[in-house]
């Protein structure tokens, strides 16, 4: 494979897997529709000029297909990103994500292409819950949540059996997918979508289930971003980082470099052919960590994290990876801790610019009945 195509290259993740890309010495051709919400000055100083670039959106097929002619491998990461904001902006969030991939699958099967692998960004959102351990009923998988108004009780799922206590494991890529959002909705469909047009006409598709992609260049004035740009961008405007429910809820976070390598790696191996992939570190860790570790490395005084004791719609309680797939088929391994990761987010987040855009988020949540 020689030339590869990144849609949404010019974008968070996107970026880095571009930059690795021509390091190892691919020639590259980006193509991105430089969404507003994402990219508010245009093509950002940080694209790498040694990738060529087309200015182009997934959801209009002839721009797309006129970038797949000349491809013989495509990393398909252009996507509409954020959980809350996919409840109600459902058109947009479908067409992009679904529609989108469509019209890529379209061209593959549809026209003349010497295309020899397709990776698909997926998400981990598409689990819901993640997986746990009931004491009686072994490992089980709650359904979601449902609350209203707040409360201090117990946020924890019950086991669905005995409605026992229940511990959170590792979610393996065999647990049974429970989307919780539209835009996990559309990462489900995308992921399946691939597979199996990949399986019908001999392309070989892999499909990278990320979990909490964190590091450089994730903006810190988009407030549907990841929860790590979110409050970093909070403490850096002088305010609290919000947290709903009591904090103790934990997620998986994996440095965004980490997420570039799997993405190569899994367009090389012949081993990733139409299997699906956890990209995470496999380590939980919680809200109130993640809130307390940046304050703590930005050395703010006065700032301490507020926690609402609030539920926020379609939000699950635990959910980390289970990476033994990745690493005993592909032999990947994420390159940096998290405490490492930390570090290096702050180092770069002193330089960058951060509009903190929190609240008028929040009121459109709460405005349309989702917190």
């Amino acid at each position: 494979m020689k030339k590869v195509l990144v849609t949404g290259g010019a974008g968070f993740i996107g970026s880095h897997v571009v930059d690795s890309l021509i390091r190892k010495g691919y020639r590259v051709t980006v193509f991105d529709n430089l969404e507003k919400q994402v990219h508010p000055g245009g093509l950002p100083d940080y694209y790498n000029l040694k990738a060529e670039f087309i200015r182009g959106d997934v959801r209009k097929k002839r721009q797309l297909r006129d970038a797949v002619k000349e491809c013989d491998a495509i990393i398909h990461l252009a996507a509409a990103v954020g959980v809350g904001q996919s409840q109600y902006m459902i058109s947009k969030y479908v067409e992009s994500n679904i529609q989108g991939t469509a019209n890529l699958l379209d061209i593959l099967v549809n026209t003349k292409h010497r295309v020899r692998k397709l990776v698909v960004a997926s998400s981990m959102s598409i689990y819901g819950e993640g997986l746990y351990s009931c004491g009686k009923c072994g490992k089980v998988k709650p359904p979601l949540r449902e609350f209203s108004g707040s409360g201090t009780g117990s946020w924890e799922p019950e086991c669905p059996c005995c409605k026992g206590k229940l511990s959170p494991v590792p979610t393996n890529e065999d647990t049974p997918l429970v989307s919780n959002s539209i835009y996990a909705v559309s990462k489900k469909e995308q992921e399946e979508m691939s597979l199996l047009i990949g399986r019908t006409y001999g392309i070989p598709v892999t499909a990278l289930r990320f979990f909490n992609v964190y590091g450089p260049r994730q903006s810190l004035s988009n407030p549907y971003t990841g929860v790590a740009a979110i409050f970093l961008s909070r403490i850096k405007n002088g305010n609290p980082p919000v947290i709903y429910e009591d904090g103790l809820q934990t997620r998986d976070f994996i440095w965004v470099e980490d997420i570039a390598d799997a993405c190569i790696l899994s367009m090389e191996k012949e081993e990733a052919d139409y299997r699906v992939y956890n990209v995470g570190s496999g380590r939980p860790v919680s809200i109130l960590e993640i809130a307390g570790t940046l304050i703590n490395l930005l050395s703010v005084k006065g700032i301490s994290p507020e926690v609402t004791f609030t539920f926020r719609k379609g939000d699950v309680r635990h959910c980390f990876s289970d990476t033994s797939r990745i690493r005993n088929e592909l032999g990947f391994e994420p390159s940096v801790s998290f405490g490492e990761g930390m570090k290096r987010l702050i180092t770069w987040s002193r330089k960058a610019v951060s509009e903190d855009r929190f609240l008028k988020a929040s009121s459109e949540l709460k405005k349309r009945g989702l917190i």
